[in-house]
């Protein structure tokens, strides 16, 4: 009997031992916020490159860069309709020339906080890498801890810079060390995933401070080249993947596709020295002549958005003032001819009364078939005004030397706004972008006697004397250029997402937490 007693007594701790242990082993990994419970586990595939690294500052690769922004949070991203939303910022407050971001109580993978040291020292690599970040910080003259908060002080006064604060942060001095076999190892980031340490895994961060996503983790397939990508993606192997019309290739993926705007203004450069170009009314005409609906759809398969300004159709503050037509009113460019002289129909050509009719080339980078088809379309639409436009179709190389020695009458061109829709490199006579565009007039001396319109609406905009929508009735006024579109990118996902992406070409996983399977 008492064998059999005792028989028992060890049944049944052995089965009290084994639900402790189940119990711990539930408790270890339960989620500490009960709302995680509910979340789903699904996975899904992405395409990386495993020779090269997840530093969004130093990464090569497309898809590696694609994929840091699942790794580092920014203090705020652009939505996709350039929107600031917050990130690790808990707050951003604008005064002046001067911007004080607070952070939210958010924590690093490694446990440890996130810090203004840590965003000073982020902000600091960002401003001398050799990528869009650096770029897009240009104004920023310094950025120091006051109070726990960061403060960035700028050369001018900016109403969007907020939606500039989008570089990546990482853990001060967690980056820089590598492999064995010399990879980068990916710095310590506080955003939605975790690398593992194989690195071929994304692990969801459940002590992240935002949404958590229903996908539990990702798979990384590697994709040493666009050969195999394609291949990749082509086959359904990849669940996420974005392309844009610069790419050479663009590989088809089967699933659902949501629209990208890449905020890249397609335009018509003008030489504003050169015979009848330097006549706003020349350009009103021109602009008129364009059916920017058919130039989407024709050049670039409808991704792309018709100009009705400078600025992006998305920016609200503009929008009440960008009235150019995205149709052809042959009427309007008969108008501003007539005004010119130039009112007499020969031979389909408007003409002067010494019968000489306009005629001008138009530049294109003949590497690009998008913008060579979107080239003979505008000189076909032209044409039909009375305006004669020869195409001249160029390599890239040539095509950069004719701009840069001023040796051209019209091109075809792009150029990325930064997020802060900051028109400058374009409008301003010796900006970045603004090939041909005359300035207001010199004296003898040299010195600067007359600005052009947008030279003063934009001097007036950053000492905070005009606001955005001013800048844009200005510069369809003096119109330096003709604005044509903006093209779009597209993002290709599975099917299994029940709900719509709407991605941000800052961030192509951008609201990927709601994704609903």
């Amino acid at each position: 009997m008492k064998r059999a007693v005792c028989a028992i007594l060890c049944i049944i701790l052995c089965l009290s031992l084994i639900s402790c242990k189940n119990n711990a082993d539930n408790s270890s990994s339960a989620p500490a916020n009960p709302v995680e419970v509910k979340l789903k586990n699904e996975k899904i595939n992405l395409l990386y490159s495993s020779g090269d690294s997840f530093n969004p500052y130093t990464a090569k690769t497309k898809y590696n860069r694609q994929i840091s922004h699942l790794l580092y949070d920014s203090l705020i991203m652009c939505d996709g309709e350039f929107n600031p939303v917050y990130c690790l910022a808990e707050s951003a407050e604008l005064s002046g020339n001067v911007c004080t971001v607070r952070l939210k109580p958010a924590v690093f993978t490694d446990g440890s906080s996130v810090t203004a040291e840590d965003v000073i020292y982020s902000y600091n690599v960002a401003k001398n890498s050799n990528t869009v970040y650096a770029d897009s910080l240009y104004e920023v003259v310094s950025a120091t801890k006051e109070q726990g908060a960061v403060t960035f002080t700028l050369d001018r006064v900016d109403p969007y810079f907020l939606n500039l604060l989008d570089f990546p942060v990482f853990k001060a001095g967690s980056d820089g060390k590598r492999t064995s076999d010399g990879v980068e190892i990916a710095p310590i980031g506080s955003g939605r995933y975790y690398i593992s340490e194989n690195a071929d895994l994304l692990i969801r961060n459940d002590n992240y401070y935002g949404t958590k996503s229903e996908i539990s983790a990702i798979s990384l397939i590697n994709a040493p080249d666009e050969v195999s990508a394609s291949h990749y993606v082509e086959v359904g192997a990849a669940d996420i993947y974005y392309a844009d019309e610069s790419e050479a290739s663009i590989a088809r993926m089967s699933g659902k596709r949501a629209d990208v705007n890449t905020n890249n203004l397609v335009y018509i450069g003008i030489n504003g020295a050169y015979g009848q170009l330097t006549n706003n009314l020349m350009r009103y005409a021109l602009s008129a002549a364009i059916d920017r609906t058919e130039i989407c759809h024709s050049a670039y398969f409808d991704n792309a958005t018709p100009a009705s300004g400078f600025f992006n159709p998305f920016i609200s503050d503009t929008t009440p003032v960008q009235s150019l037509k995205i149709v052809s009113d042959i009427q309007i460019t008969v108008e501003n001819l007539g005004k010119m002289g130039y009112n007499k129909l020969e031979d389909g050509y408007y003409a002067n009364d010494s019968g000489k009719h306009l005629s001008f080339t138009l530049l294109v980078n003949s590497d690009n078939p998008s913008k060579v088809l979107a080239a003979n379309l505008i000189a076909g639409q032209c044409r039909a005004a009375g305006i004669e436009i020869s195409v001249l179709e160029r390599s890239y190389e040539q095509y950069m030397s004719l701009l840069l020695s001023g040796d051209f009458q019209l091109y075809l061109g792009e150029i990325r706004v930064p997020f802060n829709m900051d028109m400058s490199s374009l409008v301003l006579p010796g900006g970045s972008a603004a090939y041909g565009v005359a300035s207001g007039g010199v004296d003898e001396s040299g010195q600067l006697v007359q600005k052009t319109v947008c030279e003063d609406m934009i001097g007036r905009y950053h000492a905070g004397e005009c606001g955005i929508a001013d800048l844009a009735g200005a510069f369809l006024t003096e119109m330096p250029e003709i604005p044509i579109c903006y093209r779009n990118g597209m993002l290709f996902y599975t099917s299994r997402v029940k709900n719509e992406a709407k991605p941000s070409v800052g961030d192509i996983f951008f609201g990927l937490e709601k994704y609903k399977f």
